[in-house]
């Protein structure tokens, strides 16, 4: 049986000034009146019982969180006592679902991630679970074909080819059968450079990796003491006390002696019996004001101005020869525009962000210099 777990704990330091450590993008209303944290649960309610969805969030962030999911299941919010990046998050919430079903998979998912194609989606998690059934000791990815050079993700290569699934497509009454093909992962690479990400689009063998990991709760566990014993030695102490009255008690003090991790560098690239399903479904990282952006621009839903290819989003805008730019104003002042182009003008409370759409990654180092010159009450 497949339960999802919604990572949310993130700090989504590159939406900056909008998203900060008090109120990170996921639970903000970012692109119109649902934040991203309840678009990705509406979206797995469309395959998955609510008792079935796991979230996974940091202890400042819990609250709010609960606020965001009245139907969410109290047991089924797993809060980390301190952020220790995602490997720790997930093994955290992985013993509490393994403790609840032994013979349980996940799927992992971020809840940052925006989705245009929801029922492909869910239909590739359905695919991603049938491979496990005949590969229960792999670790399936889903990737996504690759529509553009982006040098701000990660890739995976696929190696040979593994199985096939075939599947029914209804196209204009026509029914038609088109397949799933899975391959092993023959490697990984992170943010390459442009060039690079050119190459790769002209390849089909390159998928961007949007972190979708579907595997046993049981195998996985294993690959925790395979890969990170440090880690394991302390999540066995949480492990024994999970679901007896000492737990909280234990994982308070336990937890924070993990050292910090993520699941790619911790696991993943380390971890040979890898699989990957390609597959197509709108997915967006909004991870950066850049594809802020591009999501505001392709959905006609939002609240937003489009004029002359400008995205006024939360203000008012007018232009003279301007294109390109994303205007994100909170406090309703008017913002004119003359001959500017692929621009990012960002505007909250106490802060004003201004950077040239490609440099949009950037925002992180500039919370990096906030954050070393003291300046606390702007994150």
């Amino acid at each position: 049986m497949l339960y999802p777990i919604i990572m949310a704990g993130g700090a989504g330091t590159r939406l900056w000034p909008i998203s900060t450590k008090g109120k990170p993008k996921q639970i903000y209303p970012l692109l119109d009146n649902e934040t991203l944290l309840q678009k990705t649960w509406k979206r797995l309610r469309k395959g998955f019982p609510a008792e079935r969805i796991l979230v996974s969030t940091g202890g400042s962030l819990a609250d709010e969180v609960c606020k965001q999911l009245p139907r969410q299941h109290l047991r089924n919010c797993i809060v980390e006592p301190v952020r220790r990046g995602t490997a720790p998050a997930l093994a955290l919430a992985i013993l509490k679902l393994w403790k609840r079903d032994p013979k349980a998979s996940f799927v992992y998912i971020n809840a940052d991630n925006y989705i245009a194609d929801e029922k492909e989606f869910i239909r590739l998690l359905r695919v991603a679970e049938r491979v496990l059934v005949k590969k229960p000791d792999h670790v399936v990815l889903i990737g996504v074909n690759p529509t553009y050079p982006e040098p701000g993700l990660g890739y995976i290569k696929m190696g040979k080819s593994v199985m096939r699934f075939s599947h029914s497509h209804n196209d204009n009454g026509r029914n038609s059968t088109h397949g799933d093909e899975i391959f092993e992962v023959e490697k990984f690479v992170e943010k390459p450079d442009l060039d690079t990400a050119k190459k790769f689009l002209k390849s089909w063998r390159y998928l961007w990796n949007p972190t979708l990991i579907v595997a046993n709760a049981n195998h996985f566990l294993e690959l925790y003491k395979k890969y990170l014993p440090g880690t394991w030695k302390r999540l066995e102490h949480i492990a024994r006390a999970m679901g007896t009255p000492d737990e909280q008690r234990v994982v308070k003090r336990e937890f924070p002696k993990i050292e910090a991790e993520t699941i790619d560098y911790g696991i993943l690239e380390k971890e040979k019996k890898m699989l990957v399903l390609p597959g197509n479904f709108g997915w967006t990282d909004v991870g950066s004001w850049k594809t802020v952006h591009e999501v505001l621009s392709q959905n006609h839903k939002s609240q937003i101005t489009n004029h002359k290819q400008n995205i006024c989003k939360a203000g008012k805008c007018v232009s003279v020869d301007s294109a390109g730019n994303l205007i994100y104003s909170l406090s309703g002042k008017l913002v004119a525009l003359a001959g500017v182009k692929n621009m990012i003008l960002i505007e909250s409370e106490n802060a004003l962000l201004l950077c040239p759409r490609d440099r949009a990654q950037d925002v992180k180092k500039l919370v990096e210099n906030l954050e070393k010159k003291g300046l606390k009450e702007y994150l």
